[in-house]
């Protein structure tokens, strides 16, 4: 018997398998092509940012709420299967590699947390590849800005219990030049995916903050030692405030007690509810404001 095959014995190739292998082809083309269209997009945004950098602007080219009004607005018009917090990585990383265009940015984190969570922070919001230089005290981060080797800077969320030089948001009040003002409250958003650091973090630099839509403002006072909590709020909310966390601070030796409150809306030094805070020994100062992170501000 011959060994022979015939040709005609050969099986046919499967019909459904030449038509995925096909319709696969078709896809990767169509990715491809959408890929292109999407850089050539990308290459028309960076030439439009270089001529944003010639207009003329402050030493620091953050612009920390117009950035957020823009992730706000696109998460509010996103559907499909994009995960939303995919789209903020992919923002994100697209702003910083923009902002960057426009001259030095360096970002100065004071990272308290064992794990390095503030420096995490600050490579999620600012980028993955931004320089960043690590502090271990708020001073140290806080004199980068004011000297102008760093942009912004990450400093830990302040807490009531905190020993006094870590209390950095009482140097601000001082309004010292250049002025420096909290820009931005991290993360910005949430829920937060298993592994990510949940650390809470301001972000402040020596420039004003900018108005979004949704702002929560700090105002710093100086009081009388016997002004309590209470007092201290009733006051915030008689002059028309809305406040929400108040840090009150009475430290040893000091002759005054001091404040912190986080309000809402978008406060300026104009306010003229500021000027009927009669329990504070000085007029509040307005030590910035933050665009209110999406998903809510952890607490």
């Amino acid at each position: 018997m011959s060994s022979t095959v015939s040709a005609n014995s050969v099986p046919p190739a499967e019909p459904n398998a030449d038509m995925g292998a096909v319709r696969l082809a078709a896809l990767r083309a169509e990715l491809d092509r959408i890929d292109d269209t999407m850089h050539d997009l990308l290459m028309q945004r960076a030439e439009i940012v270089a001529q944003v950098a010639t207009t003329g602007k402050g030493r620091v080219a953050l612009r920390a709420g117009r950035e957020a009004a823009i992730i706000r607005r696109l998460l509010a018009r996103h559907t499909g299967t994009l995960p939303k917090q995919s789209l903020v990585r992919l923002w994100r990383e697209l702003l910083a590699a923009t902002t960057s265009m426009q001259g030095s940015y360096i970002i100065a984190v004071c990272d308290t947390d064992p794990a390095g969570g503030f420096t995490q922070v600050a490579r999620e919001h600012f980028g993955a590849l931004t320089p960043v230089h690590v502090h271990r005290s708020p001073a140290q981060a806080l004199a980068e800005i004011a000297a102008g080797s760093a942009s912004v800077a990450v400093l830990p969320l302040p807490q009531e219990s905190e020993v006094p030089r870590d209390a950095w948001w009482t140097a601000l009040l001082q309004k010292d030049e250049p002025r420096i003002h909290v820009l931005a409250r991290l993360p910005f958003w949430a829920p937060r995916p298993e592994g990510t650091t949940t650390v809470q973090a301001l972000v402040v630099g020596a420039v004003a903050p900018d108005v979004t839509d949704n702002d929560r403002s700090l105002l710093g006072m100086e009081l009388a030692l016997d002004v309590s909590r209470t007092r201290l709020t009733s006051a915030l909310t008689t002059a028309g405030f809305e406040p929400g966390t108040v840090i009150l601070r009475r430290d040893p030796g000091a002759p005054v007690a001091h404040a912190l409150a986080d309000v809402a809306g978008h406060v300026t030094e104009a306010d003229p509810r500021l000027a009927t805070m009669q329990s504070v020994l000085h007029r509040p100062v307005v030590l910035g404001a933050y665009a209110v992170p999406v998903g809510g501000a952890m607490k």
